[in-house]
C-alpha cells in the first residue's frame, strides 16, 4: 500500500506555522489535516521508553477519547510511535510529522511505515517541509521539531532524560508560548530526569488524561461530549443505575487498572468483580488496553 503526497499551498498552511520566528518555506502532505477547530496536542517522550512510560502514554491518550483533539508526534520509535497507535485505538485523528520526506522508501524509521500507512487510510495525515526523497539526518530531526510545537496548543513531555532532544521540542513550544505538560516520575529512574527538571521550571505536571483536558481548557466529566442530546443521554443511564453501579461509574470518569477500581471502591473483591461483569453485559463498561472504561 502506498499514499498520495501533494504540496500544500502556502493558503493551506496550518495558520499557527506562521506565528513561530522560523516559519516552513513548503510542506508535503499525504492524508489529511485536523480542522481547525480541533485542538492539536503534541505527545513526544524517549525512543527507549520503560513501562511506566508506554502505560502513562497509553493510559493518558486513552482518557482523551471523544474530545476534539488531535495527537501530533514525531513516528519515532518508543513514545512517538506508541502515542500515534493510541490515538488510532482511540478514535482520535493523529498526524505525524517525520524527519525525513514522505516518499515510503525513505520515510524514517522504515519498521513504522505500515504505521504510516495506517494514519493515512484512518483519516490522519504526515506532514513534512523536506522534499518527498528527503532522507533524515542528525539535523532535520531538531528542525521539524519546531514544527510540532508550533503546530500545537500544548506539548505533553512523556519520558525525557536530562539531555534528550525530546527536550528541543518542550524549549521551543515555551519560546512559541505554547504549554508545556510534564508526566512526573520516581527520582531513580533516568527517563525521569527531564521531565521532573520540566515541572521545576513551570510544566504542569499531568498522570490522567482529566489532567490534560483540563490544562487545555476542555470542561470535563461528560463522558459523552457537550451536545444536549448526549447530555440527556448521560442522565438517562446516570437515573437507571444502581447505588452500588454509580459508584463504579464515578470512578470511571476516566479508565482505570481492575486493580486499581478494587483498591479504591468500597466493596469486596468479589463485589467488585460481579458489579463489573453485570455493568459489561449491560454495556455500562468494557475492558481495553488492561483498563476497565465506560462502554457508552
Amino acid at each position: 500500500m502506498s499514499y498520495p503526497i501533494r504540496e500544500l499551498p502556502p493558503e493551506e498552511f496550518p495558520p499557527q506555522l506562521f506565528e513561530i520566528p522560523q516559519p516552513p518555506k513548503q510542506l508535503f502532505l499525504a492524508g489529511a489535516l485536523p480542522s481547525p477547530e480541533t485542538v492539536l496536542l503534541a505527545v513526544v517522550g524517549s525512543r527507549r521508553c520503560t513501562t511506566y512510560g508506554k502505560d502513562a502514554c497509553e493510559k493518558i491518550i486513552s482518557g482523551l477519547r471523544g474530545y476534539d483533539i488531535a495527537i501530533v508526534s514525531g513516528l519515532a520509535l518508543g513514545i512517538d510511535a506508541l502515542a500515534h497507535r493510541t490515538a488510532l485505538d482511540a478514535g482520535l485523528q493523529t498526524l505525524a510529522v517525520p524527519g525525513s520526506g514522505l516518499s515510503p522508501h525513505v520515510l524514517y524509521p522504515q519498521s513504522n511505515v505500515r504505521l504510516a500507512e495506517e494514519i493515512v487510510s484512518k483519516g490522519g495525515g504526515l506532514l513534512s517541509e523536506y522534499e518527498n526523497d528527503f532522507k533524515a539526518t542528525l539535523y532535520s530531526f531538531p528542525q521539524r521539531n519546531r514544527i510540532m510545537a508550533g503546530l500545537c496548543r500544548a506539548v505533553l513531555v512523556i519520558e525525557a532524560d536530562e539531555k534528550s532532544g525530546t527536550l528541543i521540542t518542550a524549549r521551543l513550544a515555551t519560546e512559541y508560548n505554547r504549554d508545556v505538560l510534564a508526566v512526573p516520575n520516581g527520582i531513580f529512574s533516568s527517563n525521569s530526569r527531564g521531565t521532573n527538571r520540566l515541572i521545576k521550571q513551570g510544566a504542569t505536571p499531568v498522570g490522567t488524561g482529566e489532567d490534560v483536558l483540563v490544562a487545555l481548557g476542555f470542561e470535563t466529566g461528560n463522558t459523552f461530549g457537550f451536545d444536549s442530546a448526549d447530555r440527556e443521554k448521560e442522565e438517562k443511564i446516570l437515573a437507571e443505575l444502581s447505588d452500588a453501579e454509580r459508584h463504579i461509574w464515578e470512578l470511571l470518569i476516566e479508565p482505570l487498572p481492575r486493580d486499581e477500581i478494587i483498591r479504591t471502591a468500597k466493596f469486596s473483591v468479589q463485589e467488585i468483580n460481579s458489579l463489573l461483569m453485570v455493568m459489561e453485559i449491560k454495556g455500562l463498561v468494557k475492558e481495553e488496553l488492561g483498563e476497565i472504561r465506560r462502554g457508552m
